[in-house]
């Protein structure tokens, strides 16, 4: 056990997550009242953030000890004790350096004021927002992000989908030549694979693209299939369909920048599937322009959405462009939309439904934190599939990056299960210009 600390916590650390008051074990945790007044703003709405601002409040409201505001409220075993510092305080170092009264420096300011009540204890403010860590360290206050749901080594995406080199030919021929495969243990490298690791096998003569299938714990070819008229165009969009295809994995993680294909990949396996699953459902997190609440918007709630589910919209018109206008395909699709067999919405009115028998695609999955991806999750009913589509490397929301966002941390979690499987893309297929792009910008 280390040294007893003082943590001082921003608003963005409950709002990312509820729960956080149980991970800082013996070392005591202080609130400023402008956070609860800030948590007070974000009560009201359907989003993840909102719904974490009512559970904190509701946890704090049980706790009913009346030293809350004065001595602290013991939080449970082996865990410090909670302040509510109440009212204003001041701090000179504060003043004198952001003179505006706004609520980030009313939470350095009592970062500040402990720091001078407790000096032989160290005072930490916690927070998600990268400008006040910069404001806090600019007057020499101790500040450090929120880490307890990073993922740190992040290398799970350079190691997806690898080439391993140096195979015997003779190897290669038995795994063209068998439809079972070849037992897992025939190869040298096997400690390195995770359930469902699709990888391409390579000799001095020949290659082959393969699958790890924990279930028969064989190596297997992979066979380039086709789906609702969309075909793989390189060795990733394979594996990719090789997994999406399998009823056996239902959990998957398809990442990659942008016009790699993650979202028409996945739609396309599920449109395939029809007759497995009664229903398709294709969501995405709105993440509104300018730090601005959808409700400004013009409309009623659909009307609201419409512009953030346009991309989904769009994978779709993709498929139903590999068909003619008046082909049986094409009014098939218009039927299931019409029928809510294929139904295109935004995160937010999933919530509280169970999902059964739903191929479920969830767009945009890197704008998710670690709770509301596992939200998701626990929503799949009896013959489910869940698929999470995203690029770590472009975050919309404010308080997440590469290493908290909720597609890393799942992955990192699910990767040794049987169940999952995870396929990183690479090479751009949306055209010549938007790989040029993607690579040089």
């Amino acid at each position: 056990m280390g040294t007893k600390k003082n943590f001082v916590i921003d608003t963005n650390v409950i709002l990312h997550d509820y729960n956080c008051l149980k991970n800082f074990q013996e070392n005591d945790i202080y609130l400023p009242i402008v956070v609860l007044e800030e948590l007070d703003k974000f009560k009201k709405g359907n989003e993840q953030i909102n719904f974490n601002a009512r559970e904190f409040v509701r946890e704090l409201d049980s706790i009913t000890d009346d030293n809350l505001f004065t001595k602290g409220a013991p939080l449970g075993k082996g865990l410090g004790r909670l302040f509510v510092i109440a009212g204003s305080v001041d701090s000179a170092r504060v003043r004198e350096s952001f003179p505006a009264r706004i609520p980030d420096h009313q939470i350095l300011a009592t970062v500040d004021w402990l720091a001078d009540k407790h000096p032989k204890t160290k005072t930490i403010l916690v927070t998600k927002d990268v400008n006040l860590r910069m404001k806090a360290r600019s007057i020499g206050l101790l500040c450090e992000d929120y880490i307890n749901d990073k993922v740190i080594n992040i290398d799970i995406f350079e190691k997806s989908n690898e080439t391993f080199e140096g195979i015997e030919p003779a190897l290669i021929d038995r795994i063209y030549s068998s439809k079972e495969g070849i037992d897992i243990s025939e190869l040298c490298f096997k400690e390195q694979l995770h359930p469902n690791d699709c990888f391409v096998l390579k000799s001095d003569r020949n290659s082959v693209l393969v699958r790890y299938n924990p279930f028969t714990h064989a190596v297997c070819r992979v066979h380039k299939s086709k789906n609702y008229g969309i075909e793989p165009r390189n060795a990733e969009q394979g594996f990719a369909f090789e997994v999406l295809n399998d009823p056996e994995i239902k959990l998957i993680a398809l990442t990659g920048k942008a016009g790699t294909g993650k979202t028409l990949l996945a739609l396309a396996a599920a449109l395939n599937q029809l007759n497995t699953y009664k229903q398709i459902l294709l969501a995405r997190p709105i993440v509104a322009l300018s730090n601005k609440d959808i409700g400004f918007l013009p409309g009623d709630a659909n009307e609201k959405v419409a512009p953030y589910m346009q991309p989904l919209f769009d994978n779709l018109n993709v498929i139903k462009h590999q068909f003619a206008a008046t082909s049986s395909e094409v009014k098939r699709l218009d039927e299931m939309q019409k029928s809510g067999q294929l139904v295109i919405e935004a995160l937010a009115f999933i919530r509280g439904r169970s999902l059964s028998e739903t191929f479920c695609i969830i767009d945009e999955a890197q704008n998710l934190t670690p709770h509301e991806i596992k939200t998701i999750i626990t929503r799949a009913g009896e013959g489910t599939k869940m698929v999470f589509t995203g690029d770590i490397q472009q975050i919309d929301q404010p308080y997440l990056d590469s290493q908290s966002n909720g597609l890393v941390y799942m992955i990192d979690r699910m990767r040794d299960q049987n169940l999952f499987a995870h396929i990183n893309l690479v090479k751009g297929e949306r055209s010549r210009l938007s790989e040029l792009a993607s690579n040089l910008m």
